[in-house]
């Protein structure tokens, strides 16, 4: 097995908050020969464009630019391809990769630890996953309610980058000259709610030294994932429990399992008052209104989002779902006989709450179809 030399650090964080900035600090430090793999939703690569202009003459960069897609699930392979061809070059000595603001960290990132499963004889090694968060934005639509000429839908991303908090080993503060000291040192305990593990560093247009980056243990996939607020919930809670799972922090969690499904408009209006003791929700849930669809039910401080996913299987025709339960007959261990695999299962997390309270909130939206 060849000696893994290559530190491959993946920058993400949402639209706007800096990630491209901190691109360009980090090149202007850099005085090794690096790659930087930059991912742009647009037909044309702004980002990768700024980049190009920072002028600096001393770095030796070369530049991937990937877009009309994005490298966590629509240009995966190719980003896979590109990481494969990079490891060839002898000279260069990190890949620095930039990803798009709607990317989900964890799909990258495990996507890159099976590549190197698979090929052993790599250069190249997942060194850091950097989350930049903008921390006003945190302030203002995680911690606190939205203002009055704000778009609520746009308030709902912020459930994307929660998940983008949760998946990483850095988390990179950035605008923090926006907030008071004490308005960040509420959203650093916020975080904290949700993120436990990572260093959290606070920086202004995305100044962070390099060593900050590539002079830390390497990022292990499984205890980042195991860390998640979300997966920690669901590997603590016991399901039959009468009372929450509380941690050390005095975070308490559980989850919530009901085969039978939710009137849409009784959920809405639950979403709509929504208890504030409630930190973080996820989970899969579906509507008696609609027996087809998996929907996806995601709460992050203020904010939730209902997103229509994949159909259940107990939704498709016989003549398709008979042969794959032929092939996969662990499909049926928790079959319902009138609701097959549809099911609720959703995580709470949350303090200062009761757990009968919220539990009896979610039945009252339950509803009797047979």
């Amino acid at each position: 097995m060849s000696k893994r030399e290559v530190p491959v650090v993946i920058i993400t964080g949402y639209l706007g908050s800096g990630k491209t900035t901190l691109m360009q600090n980090i090149l202007k430090q850099e005085k090794r020969k690096i790659a930087l793999i930059v991912n742009d939703m647009g037909s044309v690569n702004i980002d990768a464009g700024i980049l190009n202009k920072t002028g600096n003459s001393v770095v030796q960069v070369e530049m991937v630019e990937m877009q009309n897609g994005c490298i966590c699930c629509t240009l995966r392979d190719e980003f896979i391809a590109q990481v494969e061809r990079l490891s060839q070059d002898k000279s260069i000595e990190a890949i620095f990769v930039e990803a798009s603001g709607i990317s989900e960290p964890s799909s990258i990132a495990g996507a890159f630890v099976n590549y190197e499963e698979m090929c052993p004889e790599t250069r190249v090694y997942l060194k850091t996953v950097v989350s930049v968060v903008d921390a006003d934005r945190i302030y203002r639509e995680f911690l606190h309610e939205l203002s009055a000429d704000e778009d609520v839908e746009e308030g709902d991303i912020i459930n994307l980058i929660m998940d983008q908090i949760e998946f990483c080993n850095l988390m990179l503060l950035n605008k923090t000259d926006l907030l008071t000291s004490e308005q960040l040192e509420e959203v650093k305990k916020g975080l904290r709610d949700i993120q436990r593990v990572a260093e959290m560093i606070p920086c202004v247009q995305g100044n962070v030294d390099l060593d900050v980056i590539l002079n830390r243990e390497d990022f292990d996939f499984d205890e980042t994932e195991s860390n998640s607020s979300v997966q920690r919930a669901l590997n603590n809670c016991e399901h039959d429990d009468e009372k929450a799972c509380v941690d050390e922090y005095g975070i308490s969690s559980f989850v919530f399992e009901e085969k039978k499904p939710f009137n849409r408009e009784a959920f809405n209006g639950l979403v709509e008052k929504y208890p504030e003791a409630l930190i973080r929700t996820k989970g899969y849930i579906w509507f008696s209104d609609d027996w087809k669809h998996i929907q996806l039910f995601e709460q992050a401080g203020r904010n939730a989002s209902i997103t229509e996913l994949s159909e259940w299987v107990s939704a498709w025709p016989d003549e398709e779902l008979e042969p794959i339960v032929a092939d996969f007959p662990d499909l049926k261990d928790d079959w319902d006989e009138t609701y097959g695999d549809r099911c609720n299962q959703v995580v709470f997390i949350g303090k200062g709450y009761e757990k009968a309270d919220i539990v009896k909130m979610l039945y009252d939206c339950i509803e009797e179809c047979v």
